[in-house]
């Protein structure tokens, strides 16, 4: 990779700000109020992803300061537990967990531009392609997903501008969305009586249980704040700059979000919430506030924040593939650099099966099975840092996880509740997550024996 640092702080954080904020945040809330029922339930489903998620990434920073080199997360499994940890979750990446969210966002920018553009729907098909089918939406959606990718071959700077400016644009709008909430909300649209009664009246062991479940949907609204140490080969002054984004990337984000749904609940009682058509949580807080023009508002900014969000993740992953391959661990070809000193090829890859997934029509059923194998990755990650500090005490990080070894043992301890949580009420999802991680055992010995062959003809 290139060691010209090119992505600044505020670079750096608006790939994390704008790669987290997809349209999670405008939805997830209708199925999380439905499993846990009341509104302080709903807040506090989004409160423990806060704490999850900030804590994570302030545990985070001591691994990005102290291998500032592209693959993030996969160099850090790598360097903890050896080569196979961290190609299985490279592996992971690419098979569901970023191309599986490139095609479920980009089908979600396409479905709110349906909204100005009647003609891209589910049911209208392109004409000509005999037995082939496609449908308007799923063209649109693979169209962004190409243009996006072949704008990301140009150097890395490019891709961040065009990300600063979508995730300002987002981020100022999902603010607007919040002051238009509580604005009109206290000129008689909302009402306090909204959050009350703020807890069941009995909590019990399955009470706790189906709230753990519920955090799902937050979760993966929250997930992809660690998409920056994929490029941290190309960030300037990465010691510094690596966790200090974490930390206000994470932070920005997870404000707008409780803000957010304390804004839905101030304007919308919960059975309201719970029934909005579609899961549009968002759509219907701007139509009882606006009436009609609400919905256009929130389409145009929901395809904003899409955009943003789906620039952000294909320009970051690629770099994981890249890193891999230049260990022998992934396609040969995936490891080239073209004369921007950006991994084309391994974007390119990660666009045809990003694509290929669009058509599949099952990336949604793919990232609900992969949910419960990205918290283990994250467990596994956070307590690399107690492997590392072991077995590696010469590793030098001009940060040091706040609060070691008291808050990185919190994390650990959330996370792996959570995903426990997951394995006992949602068991049938994470076995289907397990068996498409152990898939990549054999492909990685396959992968290796391939690099092996191709190095003693070489």
């Amino acid at each position: 990779m290139s060691t010209v640092k090119k992505l600044s702080l505020f670079d750096s954080t608006a790939i994390i700000t704008g790669s987290m904020i997809g349209s999670g945040i405008f939805i997830v809330s209708a199925e999380i109020a439905r499993q846990v029922h009341t509104p302080g339930m709903l807040m506090m489903a989004w409160g423990v992803t806060a704490l999850i998620t900030i804590l994570g990434a302030l545990s985070y920073g001591e691994l990005a300061a102290s291998m500032p080199r592209a693959g993030g997360q996969y160099i850090y499994l790598k360097e903890a537990y050896g080569p196979l940890f961290g190609f299985l979750y490279g592996w992971s990446l690419f098979s569901v967990i970023q191309t599986g969210t490139i095609a479920a966002v980009a089908v979600a920018f396409a479905k709110f531009t349906g909204v100005f553009f009647p003609a891209i729907a589910p049911d209208r098909y392109v004409p000509g392609l005999g037995s082939f089918h496609i449908n308007t939406q799923q063209l649109l959606a693979i169209s962004v997903i190409i243009i996006l990718s072949l704008y990301n071959f140009r150097e890395v700077k490019a891709g961040a501008f065009l990300q600063n400016i979508f995730t300002v644009t987002k981020v100022a709008s999902l603010l607007l969305l919040i002051v238009l909430g509580i604005y009109f909300g206290m000129k008689g649209h909302g009402t306090m009586a909204n959050f009350s009664p703020a807890f069941p009246d009995v909590i019990s062991w399955t009470t706790i249980g189906i709230f753990g479940a519920a955090m799902t949907g937050s979760l993966f609204s929250a997930d992809a704040w660690n998409n920056i140490t994929y490029t941290a080969g190309e960030v300037n002054r990465p010691q510094r700059n690596l966790p200090l984004s974490l930390l206000m990337g994470t932070g920005i984000v997870m404000v707008l979000y409780l803000l957010a749904n304390f804004t839905y609940l101030y304007v919308l009682p919960i059975e309201k919430i719970q029934s909005a058509e579609n899961d549009r949580v968002a759509t219907l807080l701007m139509e009882n506030v606006l009436g009609g023009s609400g919905k256009l508002f929130m389409a145009a900014m929901i395809m904003v924040s899409t955009f943003g969000c789906l620039n952000g993740l294909i320009l970051t992953a690629a770099r994981v593939y890249y890193a891999m391959a230049k260990d022998g661990c992934f396609f040969r070809k995936a490891g080239v650099l073209n004369k921007n000193q950006v991994p084309a090829n391994s974007l390119a890859m990660q666009c045809i099966w990003s694509c290929l997934l669009c058509f599949s029509g099952t990336y949604g059923d793919l990232l609900n099975y992969i949910m419960f194998a990205v918290m283990l990755f994250y467990v596994l990650t956070i307590s690399g840092l107690f492997v590392l500090r072991i077995k590696r005490p010469e590793m030098e990080s001009p940060y040091k996880a706040l609060g070691y070894p008291v808050l990185p043992a919190v994390y650990i301890l959330l996370a792996a509740l959570v995903a426990l949580d997951m394995f006992i009420y949602q068991r049938s999802y994470c076995l289907y997550g397990l068996i498409i991680i152990l898939m990549g055992i054999p492909v990685f010995y396959l992968i290796r024996r391939g690099h092996k062959t191709s190095a003693v003809q070489e």
